[in-house]
This record gives structure tokens, sequence and C-alpha cells, in this order.
């Protein structure tokens, strides 16, 4: 396995990462617009020797601070370790920019999604702490959780 950044047009590869989980990518529109922000934002993929098995997409918001703007690994890989190994090179790459916060957006729990309690989980087994759930930022319907981990 190794960590790549991708070039420019790669979405078709990444559209198809998504799709292969509705459960956490079921709208379309967000799907459209993760895809459009593929191409904009830095985004590292994993790789075997043939294929992107998975990428992670950043948004820096200030000069010491990126959000993890979108994450995924296609089902057929899920729960191997792509996810951590992916996501501890995107830190050291952050790291050594001399970044020092990494946030991430996601379903929060007073949402009874399952899907979204491993997320929450993977996250928080990562070293990412809860700071605030918000029913502004989504919708009242789609609370969103956002932890955040010191580098």
């Amino acid at each position: 396995m190794k960590i790549i950044k991708l070039k420019e047009n790669q979405r078709k590869i990444c559209e198809n990462i998504l799709r292969s989980l509705p459960e956490w990518f079921g709208i379309e529109k967000a799907i459209l617009n993760y895809l459009d922000d593929i191409d904009k934002l830095k985004t590292f993929a994993i790789q075997d020797n043939k294929h992107i098995l998975g990428f992670l997409t950043l948004k820096h918001h200030f000069e010491h601070a990126a959000e993890i703007h979108v994450m995924a690994i296609h089902r057929d890989k899920l729960r191997q370790g792509l996810g951590k190994k992916l996501l501890s090179h995107v830190e050291s790459y952050l790291t050594s920019r001399m970044v020092g916060y990494l946030h991430v957006k996601t379903l929060g729990p007073s949402h009874p999604d399952t899907n979204y309690q491993a997320t929450r989980a993977f996250y928080h087994a990562n070293g990412f702490k809860p700071i605030e759930e918000n029913n502004t930022i989504w919708g009242k319907d789609t609370p969103c959780l956002i932890m955040i981990k010191k580098l």
C-alpha cells in the first residue's frame, strides 16, 4: 500500500468509492459537491499496486488548522486499517507544514444512525475529541458533530 496525492481529474475514481458507501454518501447533491471539491482541494489517496482504495480531501481554513472535508474507503476494503494509514500520513503531512489542528464534521450522536456511530468511534480511536454538536450547520434533522485533534 502507498499513499499518493491525487492529480486533477481523478474524480471518477473517487466517485466510485463514494457510491460504494450509500449508508454514508447517499445524498446525490452532497456527492456531486464532494466531487467538485476533490479537484479543487488537496486530496490524498491510498492505493495497492493497481487501484485506489480510498481517499481523504483536506480543506485549509487557516494556516494552522485543516479540516477533513471528505474521507472514504471503498466498501470492499473497510476495516482493514487503510483509513488509519491514510489519516496518519495526512497528519504527518500537516505537521510538517506547521498545521497544529485537524478537525472533522460528522453526523452527531443525537442522531440514531449506527453507521455514524462507527464513524465517530473511528475518529475517537484516532485521537479526535468531540467539541460541539450543532443543529444549524446541516439543519435540525441532521446534527453536525465537530471533532478536533491537536497534531
